[in-house]
């Protein structure tokens, strides 16, 4: 990893109803308002990338955890459920509610599992910039590993 400070640069272009996302080396993203605030409803939005992010985080975390861990895994999916609501005249998320389904071979980790899921939840940085109150449901299943 890089030293801190670190850096990171998006610019937005509107032309009609659609928003071009860019950054550097990355490719471009369209974006518009989502339904709920008369948009098309047909691509990603702030609310959705800010569902998205704190998903996309919680594994990228969870994978530098459980590799540090030395904690061997299967699969593991995220799902991230957002509400905005409007607070003292302000339009803000109040509550995320992540829901992570991970998967193991070995049903004696499930105790380890829990703990790198719970560690992966407390040390996301997406989470920690958030003024939204964050709860984490987990889900472990256990399959055996094929066999040879």
């Amino acid at each position: 990893m890089q030293d801190f400070p670190h850096r990171y640069q998006a610019s937005a272009v509107a032309s009609g109803e659609f928003i071009r996302l860019d950054s550097p080396g990355l490719p471009s993203l369209e974006t518009a308002a989502p339904a709920a605030f008369d948009g098309p409803g047909d691509r990603w939005s702030p609310e959705t990338m800010f569902t998205g992010a704190i998903a996309n985080c919680f594994i990228l975390t969870f994978k530098s955890v459980a590799r540090a861990s030395k904690f061997d895994w299967i699969d593991i999916t995220c799902d991230v459920d957002a509400v905005l609501h409007r607070v003292d005249r302000v339009t803000r998320f109040t509550v995320a509610t992540l829901t992570a389904k991970l998967t193991i071979a070995d049903e004696g980790k499930r105790d380890q599992a829990e703990r790198v899921l719970r560690k992966s939840e407390e040390s996301c940085l997406v989470r920690n910039s958030l003024k939204t109150e964050v709860t984490l449901l987990t889900a472990i299943e256990t399959v055996a590993a094929a066999a040879d």
